[in-house]
């Protein structure tokens, strides 16, 4: 790594625990290039301005990239397993960041409109993103026709539904085993649906 990519990551890790502790509106470019150990100039030469270096963090330390690695781990699996583990991984990840996701809930109102959109476009990204993991498995007859995009973000949609309940609400930490069963169920509901249906 060379110093510029070094800098670059201090500054993104630093604002990744400053927003965690103090939101994006509470933290500010001083703190954030002061707990880097660059100056507040430094900060500015590489992101420019604030927003850019809260858009860069979430793009580095969402879901995003994990689900984009995740596509080449669970390749050929069953989109039963596959879709386990996309939703075991998102979980564990949305815990791991559970701070900085209560803030963003509780600020999100207030962000500038730059802001709002950066933030909407990680989400339709992990949705287009598991959309083509949701295609391919239609491809190998996995699945029925169906809207796979609508598919991707109601699936997403009641994961982070599901962690928001028992973690930010009930302030509950999921355990393994909890969350093996939670997300077996909503997998299983997914692509199954709840419906009777006459035996043939």
């Amino acid at each position: 790594m060379t110093h510029t990519d070094e800098t670059r990551e201090k500054l993104l890790e630093a604002t990744l625990q400053l927003i965690s502790e103090k939101g994006y509106l509470g933290a500010t470019t001083r703190e954030i290039a002061s707990k880097a150990g660059v100056s507040e100039l430094t900060l500015f030469r590489k992101f420019g301005k604030k927003e850019h270096l809260f858009e860069e963090m979430l793009e580095n330390y969402t879901f995003l990239p994990r689900l984009r690695g995740l596509l080449e781990e669970i390749g050929e699996m069953h989109v039963a397993e596959g879709l386990n583990t996309i939703g075991i991984r998102f979980l564990q990840t949305l815990h791991e960041r559970r701070h900085l996701v209560s803030i963003i809930i509780s600020e999100i109102p207030h962000y500038p409109g730059k802001v709002r959109s950066t933030h909407s476009q990680i989400i339709g990204n992990m949705a287009k993103t598991l959309e083509s993991y949701l295609e391919k498995c239609l491809s190998r007859g996995e699945l029925r026709a169906a809207d796979t995009s609508l598919a991707a973000l109601s699936f997403l949609r009641v994961l982070f539904a599901t962690f928001l309940n028992e973690t930010i609400i009930l302030g509950k930490k999921i355990g393994d085993e909890r969350m093996k069963c939670l997300v077996g169920g909503i997998v299983e509901i997914f692509l199954n649906g709840i419906i009777q249906r006459d035996e043939v």
